[in-house]
């Protein structure tokens, strides 16, 4: 290919390349030719190279090169050249390049040019890639060409004028008097680039936004206008005349209004006017009444005119484009907490969008019906809210469950209703609720004690017919462990009367134990509940103790632990097993954390039940052969309590009174009923601190303890009563010649104010004459 290829023929040769390496080849050779070309100082041909090599960067291809180019053909007499210079210029140079600087007197220049053509070219660079010092420089000069005659010049001029706001917020002021002015004009192009550039003015100044709300009624005046004009080809689009300009001075409009009266009432009508004869049947027509809708609810407006927005939102549901049916779900989720009942009008519709096919229209349809519920409807809406678990896609049944959990919660019109709904959802999507599900629901049904024989009844049926809910698995093994025996009586009022023997119910947590589906949380569940059956049942307790034996060799260290603590409880303690695995009290739901998961972090605290104190044991905390037996089996401080039984599975056990694991030695002491223990003499108590110094709220205290032979150790510990931080701080300590003196390590050096923290130093004392 010759170097004076024509800018057809290279691009012809570069499409018609093969392979990428071919392109890359023709380039290169091009990017050779036109670089010589450069070179040469007189070129006939520059403006045509440099096209060329702007196709080439269009491509991703390195031209940075031609830039110095661009600086030339900008400064030539020449339109043909100099319009190639400012396309090159605007494509291949930013605020970033020094060449930039360069061009700031050929724009200005230019700007103060006889042809409006040329000036438009210099307007567009600047507005393209004007830099913060190139739009400071050439301000005033923009200024000049706002109040110029030609409406081409004054449309080109306003929008370098957003360009220079947005860059310089401080030159503002400037433009202010000349854009208020420009609301005068009857050319569309400049009246729209008025209104943006007031729009920048008035986010940018509260001062501006404050001397531009006196423009209402001119803006209100020039939107009439244009909601009755008639036909234009100029400027209608699909039947609404110039639907850009309105929505650029809806938009405006909204900003003027918010937060003022006067202002809102000067647009009320005007909004009514629009929202009424705007036709929606035409994506202009619901842009137009969209920007509508948005004004209206974010300013100061009349009852009726919100209602009005809301129902022309409801329209757009029925619209069959699904952008313009998702924009008005989220507009609604955005005013439904304001405008609760007038949306409410519209909930069969929103209802309805849930079978939509999109799964972003889904989303929204979820999320405004969620936040649709009520104590009123809370029963309508949660059998559609239901339907749509069972059929909406697996990316939207945690969110799903989750806001069916919360406005259950919220609205639930009684306990079974509240049960039932829980239940439901763990059948249907249980492998999708949040983690804190299965304490939330013990709790709850813990607090039902009417309904203890209707829930362990429904949700043994829901055992047998499926075990891969992890989170039902575990509610429902742990109703069985607590409440087996109302289970096999057989007789519920509210449920079929079923027949369930101890087999039964025995075989079936012995099938969770086993199923592979089962996760260790929800085996730690069933283990616990096999073992509380054997103070419930009385012909299997041979059945459960070799269960539960089995289990104490398994891989899993929390089963294992368990195990071989029940084992203990069959073998040295069965004296205490009734005790230990009596009912759970009532919980209390101050600490609930993941139980679901492979890790537990926290669990349900139970209620102290009210019953008269046992008087205290008064019991020397030193190890005794049976006692330390007892609490290795009690305790397990490192794990987190779980409700999962006295010894839930995924923390230590709990003691007929509700005890966590962890409590006092005291409190755990009381289980073990006639265990003599030998009480251990109390130390002698420590003597009292001695003040030693007590100035500019520095206090310092000094303890002694008992000195041994010729050693004495003395701990100083300093405290801070004042309201300010002391820095730096160091003890210091002086002793008799004839007394050897060591200072460890201070704990800090700095004493926080008020007392909330203390520095403590030890002293060693040596005396060799004792």
């Amino acid at each position: 290919m010759s170097p004076s290829v024509r800018l057809q023929e290279m691009i012809r040769v570069i499409r018609s390349a093969r392979t990428q390496g071919e392109e890359r080849g023709v380039i290169q050779r091009e990017c050779a030719a036109i670089r010589a070309q450069f070179r040469q100082a007189d070129n006939g041909g520059r403006s045509h190279n440099l096209a060329k090599l702007l196709y080439v960067h269009m491509l991703g291809y390195p031209a940075h090169f031609g830039q110095m180019e661009c600086v030339r053909l900008i400064a030539s007499p020449r339109y043909n050249e100099k319009r190639v210079g400012y396309l090159g210029a605007m494509m291949l140079l930013d605020e970033n390049q020094d060449a930039s600087l360069l061009i700031t007197n050929s724009i200005k220049n230019d700007l103060a040019h006889s042809s409006q053509y040329v000036q438009s070219l210099a307007l567009c660079t600047l507005a393209c890639m004007g830099s913060a010092e190139m739009c400071r420089d050439l301000a005033s000069e923009i200024d000049r060409l706002l109040r110029a005659s030609s409406s081409y010049i004054k449309k080109k001029a306003t929008l370098c004028a957003v360009h220079i706001v947005r860059k310089v917020p401080e030159l503002g002021e400037l433009f202010t008097p000349a854009a208020r002015a420009l609301l005068a004009e009857k050319n569309h192009g400049v009246l729209h680039g008025a209104v943006i550039l007031i729009t920048e003015l008035c986010e940018r100044n509260a001062q501006t936004l404050v001397q531009f709300r006196e423009a209402v009624p001119e803006l209100v005046h020039i939107m009439r206008g244009l909601v009755t004009s008639g036909y234009s080809p100029e400027h209608t689009v699909a039947g609404i005349s110039d639907p850009f300009l309105q929505v650029r001075i809806l938009r405006l409009l909204r900003i003027l209004g918010r937060n003022n009266d006067t202002a809102s009432d000067a647009m009320n009508d005007l909004l009514a006017q629009v929202a009424t004869n705007t036709d929606s049947s035409k994506t202009a027509g619901s842009a137009v009444l969209y920007e509508t809708v948005l004004t209206v609810m974010d300013i100061k407006s009349e009852s009726g005119l919100r209602v009005l927005a809301v129902n022309i939102l409801g329209r757009f549901l029925l619209n069959n484009d699904r952008n313009i049916r998702y924009i008005s779900m989220t507009s609604l989720q955005k005013i439904v907490s304001t405008d609760h009942n007038a949306v409410q009008r519209h909930r069969g519709t929103i209802v309805d969008c849930l079978k939509d096919q999109d799964a972003s229209v889904k989303r929204r349809a979820l999320e405004l019906s969620l936040a649709l519920v009520s104590a009123i409807n809370i029963r309508s809406m949660m059998k559609e809210l239901l339907l749509f678990l069972s059929t909406c896609p697996p990316e939207l049944k945690s969110h799903a469950a989750s806001g069916i959990f919360n406005a259950a919660e919220r609205y639930s019109p009684s306990q079974r209703w509240h049960i039932d709904t829980i239940l439901h959802v763990l059948i249907t999507a249980g492998a999708d609720v949040r983690d804190e599900t299965v304490p939330n629901l013990i709790q709850l049904i813990t607090n039902a004690s009417q309904l203890h024989c209707y829930t362990v009844h429904k949700l043994y049926r829901a055992l047998v017919a499926d075990i891969s809910q992890q989170p039902l698995v575990q509610v429902a093994c742990w109703c069985i462990g607590e409440y087996g025996d109302s289970l096999l009586q057989g007789e519920c009022e509210e449920t079929e009367p079923i027949q369930v023997t101890e087999d039964d119910i025995l075989d079936a947590l012995e099938t969770v134990l086993q199923s592979h589906m089962s996760s260790p949380a929800t085996r730690g569940f069933a283990l616990t509940a096999t073992m509380k059956l054997s103070t419930r049942i009385t012909e299997n307790v041979d059945r459960i103790r070799s269960i539960v034996s089995i289990y104490g060799s398994c891989m899993d260290v929390e089963l294992q632990q368990r195990a071989v603590e029940y084992n203990a409880l069959f073998k040295k303690y069965d004296h205490m097993r009734a005790a230990v695995l009596e009912k759970m009290p009532v919980m209390d739901r101050s600490s609930m954390g993941p139980t679901n998961g492979e890790s537990g972090g926290g669990g349900v605290q139970e209620l102290e039940p009210t019953k008269p104190k046992q008087p205290e044991m008064m019991v020397a905390p030193q190890p005794a052969s049976q006692v330390c037996d007892l609490l290795d089996l009690l305790s397990d401080p490192d794990e987190p309590s779980l409700p999962g039984g006295p010894l839930g599975p995924g923390g230590g056990p709990l003691g007929p009174a509700g005890l966590m694991s962890g409590s006092a030695g005291g409190d755990l002491l009381y289980l073990l009923g006639g265990l003599e223990l030998t009480p251990t003499p109390t130390p002698a108590t420590a003597p009292a601190a001695v003040t030693v110094y007590d100035k500019s709220g520095v206090v310092l205290k000094l303890s002694c303890e008992r000195p041994l032979d010729a050693s004495q150790t003395i701990t100083l510990t300093a405290t801070n009563t004042s309201d300010h931080d002391i820095s730096s701080l160091t003890l210091q300590a002086a002793v008799p010649k004839n007394v050897q003196l060591q200072m460890k390590a201070p704990s800090g050096d700095s004493l926080p104010a008020r007392s909330s923290a203390v520095v403590t130093q030890t002293v060693l004392l040596n005396n060799p004459n004792k």
